[in-house]
C-alpha cells in the first residue's frame, strides 16, 4: 500500500469486520472502552502510515476463529450472503472506478474465515463492478519451510509459525511477487499500529531487521490466467486510465 501510494496511485482500504473477537491482556483497553473501537482506531492509524487515502468498513461482525460458534452467529461475516456482502464493496469499487482490487487467497492465508470469505466477496464484488484487475494475496509457503530448515540447520528450534500448520500457497501457484523492500520501516510501523493484535513481543516485531526484510521485503499474489510461475513484478504495469 505505502508503495503504491508513493508511486501516485490512490488507495483504498476496504475492512470487513471491526475484530470484535480478538483477545487483549487484562487492563489493555481503557475504562468502558470496546476491543472494536481500539481496532478500529488502530486500522485508521496504520492506513495514514500507509498512505491510504480512504478507510471504509463494510459493517458486519468478527466471525472468530474456524470452527467456533461465533462463525454461525447472525450478523457475523462467515453467514453473511456473498452478493449482498459483494454489493457492499462493488459499491465502493464504482465509486473510486478502482482499476485493482487484492484480496485474500481461497485459504484466507491461514484458514480464518473471514479471510476466506473476503476471497469469496471480493471476487464477485470485481464481477459486479467491472474491476479489471484482481490479486490474491497469499503467504509463500515454500518460502516458510525453506527458512525454517535453514534455522533447524544452525540449531535454532524455532522458527515462524508451528510446522504443522497449514499456511499459504506453494510457489508453483504464485503468479506475482512485488518488491516492497524499500517499505520495511512503514511496514513494521503499521505493525505496531496493530498494538491489539501485534504485541512488541510477537514474532513479527522481535525479529531483527535482517529476518525481517527476509519474511517480508516481497509480498506475493495470485492473479487467475497468469502463468505458470511469476509472471509480474508490478501489479499496476500496463494500466491505462
Amino acid at each position: 500500500m505505502r508503495k503504491a501510494a508513493d508511486e501516485g496511485h490512490r488507495v483504498v482500504l476496504v475492512v470487513a469486520t471491526r475484530g470484535e473477537l480478538g483477545e487483549v491482556p487484562d487492563g489493555f483497553l481503557g475504562e468502558g472502552e470496546q476491543l472494536w473501537q481500539r481496532r478500529v482506531e488502530e486500522t485508521h492509524a496504520a492506513a495514514e502510515i500507509l498512505g491510504v487515502s480512504r478507510v471504509e468498513f463494510l459493517g458486519y461482525h468478527d466471525s472468530g476463529m474456524m470452527g467456533e460458534p461465533s462463525n454461525d452467529a447472525e450478523g457475523s461475516f462467515w453467514t453473511a450472503s456473498v452478493d449482498e456482502a459483494a454489493e457492499r464493496l462493488a459499491e465502493i469499487l464504482r465509486e473510486e472506478s478502482a482499476d485493482i482490487l487484492t484480496i485474500y487467497d481461497d485459504f484466507g492465508g491461514y484458514g480464518h474465515p473471514d479471510h476466506i470469505q473476503v476471497h469469496r466477496v471480493g471476487k464477485r464484488a470485481a464481477e459486479l463492478a467491472g474491476t479489471p484487475r484482481v490479486y490474491q494475496a497469499t503467504i509463500n509457503a515454500d518460502l516458510i519451510r525453506r527458512g525454517r530448515e535453514e534455522a533447524e540447520a544452525r540449531g535454532e528450534t524455532s522458527f515462524g509459525p508451528p510446522a504443522d500448520m497449514k499456511i499459504g500457497k506453494p510457489e508453483s501457484e504464485i503468479t506475482a511477487a512485488v518488491d516492497v523492500s524499500a517499505y520495511m520501516a512503514a511496514k513494521r510501523a503499521a505493525m505496531r499500529a496493530h498494538a491489539s493484535q501485534i504485541s512488541e513481543e510477537s514474532f513479527f516485531l522481535a525479529l531483527p531487521d535482517e529476518a525481517f526484510l527476509g519474511a517480508f521485503g516481497v509480498e506475493w499474489f495470485i492473479r487467475e490466467g497468469q502463468g505458470p510461475g511469476i509472471t509480474e513484478k508490478d501489479l499496476f504495469a500496463d494500466l491505462t486510465g
